[in-house]
């Protein structure tokens, strides 16, 4: 008993010395500063407190923290190049400071002023995390959904080694929003096997939305969104070209793209970029092999041509994707005993030779999207905006076929896409911001005739109309936000089978809500969470598929009787920034009924075209939880450790078991150290080691077991020269240092073969 009162003295004791630190000067103020025109965040803004004589400069993202105040009032000076001062004064009493600072431009007759090319920012309280910068540099030559493994809690579904699409916190395909420069990628993104028509090039920054977003971007937005935005345009006299060249031991990849950029000296406001890529790969190689018919090439162009003035802006916009992929051969058998063997090896029985040749199976795919956007400032608090967008997607998937059929694709579709959206912003000096705005998709998917090969999936077309409405309260160390849509859609479809003419005429409409907050503890610590109601009406083809689906090497059999999926997911992420160390951790919970997914039945189909396994579209009720995790540690100014991670479950709550294809544990850490610390040049190198943990949480069946867990090693090495005025960035990376072999769950060809081996990255990127 003496020892429980002498720890409870004690503990009143800590308490009491806490809360007299904190009474005495252990408070913060901390704030974002962004544009009032597009809340674009303001870097570089200068921050300065009077009274204490001390400043700050906010960083990429707009953010600036002041630490260890008193308790007391403060005037806040802020000011940036061609924006009107801000003053503000505060009081701090126990509790920190957090506020969101809008600054207005002023007048173009004064001199010194520039105008800012317009690229609106995401404003949210969902987890978000963004890839830019030297992370982003680091990523250059990879595709979309590889990228973006380098952040906490996404991972990829792929199809072999050059076909991948990213995975957030479980949700994937037509669960996933991808937006190219603001504008909604609409492409035939149902498929395994279908990537991102979207060249990672072009992007200045990819950002990463956690939660659920579909009151600001509609149904397709229930697993989260990815954000792929170019940099502003300039808008005064400026030229930049920034050059990039990329190679691969591996498959012999090479890569190159081209990008340049500028503004005129005599249109004050007119800006314009120009992008190419370039990129050829030849076979996968295994640490023991080569993969058969594995190569690809990719050829894309984008350019932009922007006016901005003080009132008015207006942005063009176009882009165009092409690649052939080859398909690994091995995973099209040719009968039942064929599959079955390949299946039990593990491996091809094949033994290729490397080749950039591309044969059948394969898939060609162009794709074009073009953009025209607008703003007008109605007045200092409020901006109309409209943006439309066409998009015209043709993808040809080739199957190993018998004289002149094999020139001719087994699928031939053409998406076309138009998208309207209007909607006002308003900011205000006080509290409130928010957005109201009408969404308009119309959509036509045709069957292009002679493939001799009864199609996939039929024509159909489909139009949605969407209206949402968000607003957004910031005080304080609090931010509150909230938001309400309805959507109406109609899918009309229509295609002969054995010369029968089958229609469907579908309607789906439906609510989502939520609401949010951010509220920052101290000037360390804060903490969001977001819940939100959300809803998917089942694709085309998880309706009407009926058929060889080519590319994934597989028959997929839907069900016209699946029900509109409806989820309520909560979001919650604490976020921690003190001297060297940073974390944040984002656990969640999903609860999605009628949620769909693709199950292997066990069965096989044998065709002329050889065998494949059956998997059929099925609806179960479900619920999806875990949490990712990401930290840095700065040991000294030269050796930095970093660490992340995410766990997720999925549970099949009908049936008490657990759904196919989803990613497994995994952990990626890593120690960096850096030659030339506080120089503000690049020169480091990093070694990061990958642990990815055995799926035990299999369906009752699969076509074969789960495989075993993996580590792998990488090495990196990045260094940043100067050029006279000019930045040369070189990299060389090595993956899978030791070439160990292992399977990946989430790539459907694991049943087949083994995931790429050893691969050596030399990169060079030059700013001029």
């Amino acid at each position: 008993m003496n020892f429980i009162k002498q720890v409870f003295v004690l503990f009143i004791f800590v308490l009491s010395l806490s809360q007299g630190m904190a009474q005495n000067c252990n408070l913060g103020i901390r704030g974002k500063v962004i544009h009032l025109e597009n809340n674009e965040p303001i870097e570089s803004a200068y921050i300065w407190i009077n009274e204490v004589e001390r400043g700050e400069i906010t960083d990429q993202d707009g953010n600036f923290v002041i630490r260890n105040l008193c308790p007391g009032n403060y005037t806040i000076k802020i000011q940036f190049l061609g924006h009107k001062e801000i003053l503000d004064t505060i009081s701090l009493n126990s509790n920190s400071f957090n506020k969101t600072y809008r600054m207005e431009e002023e007048s173009l007759d004064l001199v010194g002023v520039e105008i800012h090319g317009h690229r609106d920012a995401v404003q949210t309280t969902t987890a978000l995390t963004a890839l830019y910068g030297d992370e982003l540099l680091a990523a250059r030559g990879e595709n979309l959904g590889e990228s973006l493994k380098r952040i906490a809690g996404v991972t990829t579904f792929s199809t072999g080694n050059t076909i991948s699409k990213p995975v957030i916190h479980g949700m994937h395909s037509n669960r996933i929003m991808i937006l190219n420069n603001g504008i909604r990628l609409e492409g035939q993104q149902w498929g395994a096997e279908h990537a991102p028509e979207i060249d990672p090039f072009l992007a200045d920054e990819i950002t990463v939305v956690k939660g659920a977003e579909t009151v600001r971007y509609g149904p397709e937005a229930m697993g989260g969104v990815i954000l792929v935005n170019p940099a502003p345009l300039a808008t005064k006299k400026s030229r930049k070209t920034e050059l990039n060249l990329l190679g691969g031991t591996n498959s012999k990849m090479g890569n190159i793209s081209i990008t340049h950029s500028g503004g005129s000296g005599k249109i004050n406001g007119l800006g314009y970029r120009v992008q190419a890529s370039a990129k050829r790969a030849g076979n996968v190689k295994s640490p023991d092999y080569y993969q058969d018919n594995t190569g690809m090439s990719e050829l894309n162009f984008s350019g932009a041509l922007g006016y901005s003035s003080t009132k008015l802006g207006v942005e063009t916009y176009y882009s165009f994707f092409n690649t052939s992929i080859g398909i690994l051969r091995d995973a099209h058998t040719g009968n039942l005993s064929d599959l079955e063997e390949i299946i039990q090896n593990g491996r091809p029985f094949t033994n290729a030779d490397f080749t950039y040749e591309i044969n059948n199976p394969k898939q060609v795919v162009s794709h074009h999207l073009a953009k025209l956007k607008s703003h007008y400032h109605l007045s200092e608090n409020w901006k109309l905006n409209a943006q439309y967008g066409f998009q015209l997607n043709l993808r040809e998937e080739y199957d190993r076929r018998r004289g002149d059929l094999n020139d001719k694709p087994s699928l031939d579709l053409k998406l076309y896409t138009n998208t309207f959206d209007l909607f006002v912003d308003h900011t205000h000096r006080n509290e409130f911001s928010g957005t109201w705005g009408v969404n308009l998709i119309q959509q036509a998917n045709s069957n292009v005739p002679g493939t001799g090969v009864t199609p996939l999936i039929p024509n159909y077309d489909m139009v949605n109309v969407g209206f949402y409405l968000m607003e957004k309260y910031s005080k304080g160390p609090l931010e509150v936000e909230a938001g309400l849509r309805y959507d109406l859609r109609n899918v009309q479809t229509a295609r002969f089978i054995q010369n029968e003419l089958q229609e469907a005429d579908l309607n789906y409409q439906n609510f989502s809500a939520f609401i949010g907050g951010l509220f920052q503890i101290n000037p360390r610590l804060s903490f969001s969470s977001n819940l939100g109601s959300a809803w998917r009406p089942p694709n085309v083809n998880e309706l009407f598929s009926q058929g060889l689906h080519h590319g994934a090497a597989a028959v997929e059999i839907g069900d016209s009787e699946l029900n509109s999926e409806k989820s309520f997911k909560w979001v919650n992420e604490f976020e921690y920034d003190h001297n060297n160390l940073h974390l944040e951790v984002t656990g969640y919970a999903n609860q999605i009924n009628n949620y769909i997914y693709l199950n292997p039945t066990g069965e096989t189909v044998v065709s002329l075209r050889g065998t494949f396994n059956v998997y059929e579209y099925l609806q179960a009720n479900a619920f999806f939880y875990g949490f990712d995790f990401a930290g840095s540690y700065e040991f000294t100014e030269k050796i930095s450790a970093y660490a992340k991670g995410s766990i997720i479950r999925a549970k099949n709550t009908d049936e008490n078991n657990y759904f196919p294809f989803i990613p497994s544990d995994r952990m990626d850490w890593g120690f960096a150290y850096d030659f030339d610390s506080g120089n503000g040049k690049m020169n480091k190198v990093t070694l990061s080691n990958i642990l990815v943990a055995q799926q035990t949480r299999e369906p009752d069946f699969d076509i074969a077991p789960a495989p075993p867990a993996y580590a792998l090693f990488n090495l990196a090495y990045q260094k940043q020269v100067q050029v006279h005025s000019n930045k040369l960035n070189l990299g060389i990376q090595v993956q899978n240092v030791f070439n160990t072999s292992y399977k990946e769950y989430m790539n459907r060809f694991r049943y087949f073969t083994d995931d790429m081996g050893r691969n050596i990255l030399l990169k060079i990127n030059y700013q001029f």
